[in-house]
């Protein structure tokens, strides 16, 4: 849900819930056990002993990110991992990781990982600032970067989607959702038809495994781990499948394990809902500005006439060469990446967007600013299609859907009173419903893990109270609670005090604070 790239921050924020659907527990096959440890003459014991080749970032002359990297002094390496756990003599793949190696090695700690959600979402670039962000703590550590198995650097994925998504809404009527589940059924068949030799293999307990190769190919007996949103997830599943090998653990955006799956985003529909309303609340107060109503009813009022009139005909919106056409199941989706955070810079840029999108209901020409279009051009064309691809695999490959459109249509239908922009999106059909059933079951957690959690109470992805329900799954965890924030990932990355300097207390000490704590939104904050 959150990755380093600026021009797909916003728009993978709604990453998490990729697919929009969630099934029973599926039926287990055969599958490798989760590894104990190197040096034990096992199969596995080539990956855990491989030497890595460290060396420069850039792929070449055109590679500004690889470039940057090698200027921050970032080393990168590829590892080698089975594509099968079941069959670790098989077929391999590989996994790409970077390091910003410790300065104060007399005070060195250990490698900490870092995972930027998702599904899907790389770090291989995230080094350089997560050593900003914890300050004094950041030159204790190695810090390590790495893009998750079929994702950025890693081995690819890519179904030729014509889109980089699948989330969208149902739209208001019986055929705009029949033409969703066509359009979700087409999405499943590509995959199938590009990539079924490796689809059992792209999930979370697979990359976890994979972690735990990266850990044994660092020569770490234990590793920290930072994970936002879905890496909150991940980082719960590691703990789970490899107990006893962390140290310094921060789940930032935390996810109910119980709950993850195609239908996740159901859980946060109402925190969706609110974070519109009060987004509407900003924009009321700048009407001057932005010219879509002078109260929050009014605003919303505007918003639910922009979706009505694309669902009478599809909104034009920029200018030749690059125009979009923009029906009532895609309107939903630009309101979902927009209310991700409640900073005025990113309510700024969802009321501009919003503007756009009026103007183009009254059939007036528009112009797409350089985020706008950007956002567009990942959901809803090919550009980003390996981005949506990952996502899908990952989420229909850890968990089963319901395979009946009905079952959709009816949740759809109840949900319109009380959720009328969000309810046909987060309800809506998506690929997981023609996915083949996947190979394990989920992860269920049965060991405690001193672990932080990090939570605000708006989170409009990861519903606040998934984090109280991890907590109470792990009962030596901590949680810290941002109070009265509309915010999806808060590390380093919303810039408060208070949460910041309780993350790296953490790990600097590898001391979980004595209480829970809550913190509050700084001067400044919304």
């Amino acid at each position: 849900m959150i990755t380093s790239s600026p021009a797909l921050r916003r728009t993978s924020a709604v990453g998490l819930a990729l697919a929009a659907c969630l099934g029973a527990v599926p039926t287990v096959t055969a599958t490798a056990a989760a590894p104990t440890a190197s040096k034990s003459g096992a199969p596995l014991d080539r990956y855990y002993d491989q030497r890595l080749g460290w060396g420069s970032c850039a792929k070449g002359p055109g590679d500004s990110t690889g470039r940057d990297l090698d200027k921050a002094g970032v080393q990168c390496a590829d590892v080698t991992v089975p594509l099968d756990y079941a069959a670790p003599r098989g077929r391999t793949i590989t996994v790409a990781i970077s390091r910003l190696k410790a300065t104060d090695t007399r005070h060195r700690i250990g490698s900490i990982l870092l995972n930027n959600g998702g599904p899907g979402g790389k770090a291989l670039e995230s080094p350089p600032e997560f050593h900003a962000w914890m300050k004094k703590t950041g030159p204790r550590y190695d810090i390590v970067g790495f893009d998750p198995r079929f994702v950025g650097r890693s081995t690819p994925l890519d179904c030729g989607w014509s889109v980089g998504t699948n989330i969208f809404s149902a739209g208001l009527s019986r055929a705009s959702f029949e033409r969703q589940v066509a359009q979700q059924k087409d999405l499943a068949a590509k995959c199938r038809a590009t990539n079924a030799s490796v689809l059992p293999h792209v999930t979370t307990r697979n990359t976890a495994r994979d972690m735990d190769v990266i850990r044994g190919a660092l020569g770490e007996k234990k590793i920290s781990y930072f994970g936002y949103s879905y890496g909150t997830y991940l980082g719960t599943v590691y703990t789970q499948m490899f107990p006893g090998r962390t140290d310094r653990v921060v789940l930032d955006g935390a996810v109910d394990p119980r709950k993850f799956g195609p239908r996740l985003l159901q859980t946060a529909v109402g925190e969706n809902e609110q974070a519109l309303a009060d987004w509407a609340a900003w924009a009321a107060a700048r009407n001057d500005t932005y010219g879509l109503g002078r109260t929050r009813a009014q605003v919303l009022a505007t918003i639910d006439h922009i979706i009505k009139t694309s669902a009478r005909g599809p909104l034009t919106v920029g200018t030749a060469p690059e125009t979009f056409p923009l029906d009532d199941t895609q309107v939903p989706f630009i309101l979902l990446a927009g209310v991700d955070s409640d900073t005025d810079t990113s309510r700024a840029t969802l009321a501009e967007q919003v503007s756009v999108l009026n103007k183009a209901a009254a059939g007036q020409p528009t112009r797409l600013s350089p985020i706008f279009a950007a956002t567009l051009r990942l959901a809803m064309t090919g550009e980003q299609s390996h981005h949506g691809s990952v996502q899908s695999a990952v989420i229909c490959g850890d968990k089963a859907a319901p395979r009946d459109p009905e079952v959709y249509w009816r949740d759809i239908e109840r949900s319109r009173a009380a959720y009328p922009r969000f309810g046909a999106l987060v309800n809506n059909i998506g690929p997981c419903a023609f996915w083949d059933r996947p190979r394990e079951e989920p992860t269920r957690v049965k060991h405690d893990a001193k672990v932080l959690i990090v939570s605000a109470t708006g989170d409009p992805r990861t519903a606040h109270k998934g984090a109280v329900a991890l907590h109470g799954l792990l009962p030596s965890s901590k949680l810290i609670t941002l109070k009265g924030a509309n915010r999806h990932a808060i590390y380093g990355l919303y810039e408060n005090a208070c949460v910041d300097n309780g993350v790296n207390q953490y790990l600097a000490t590898g001391k979980l604070p004595a209480n829970d704590q809550t913190c509050s939104k700084q001067a400044g904050q919304p």
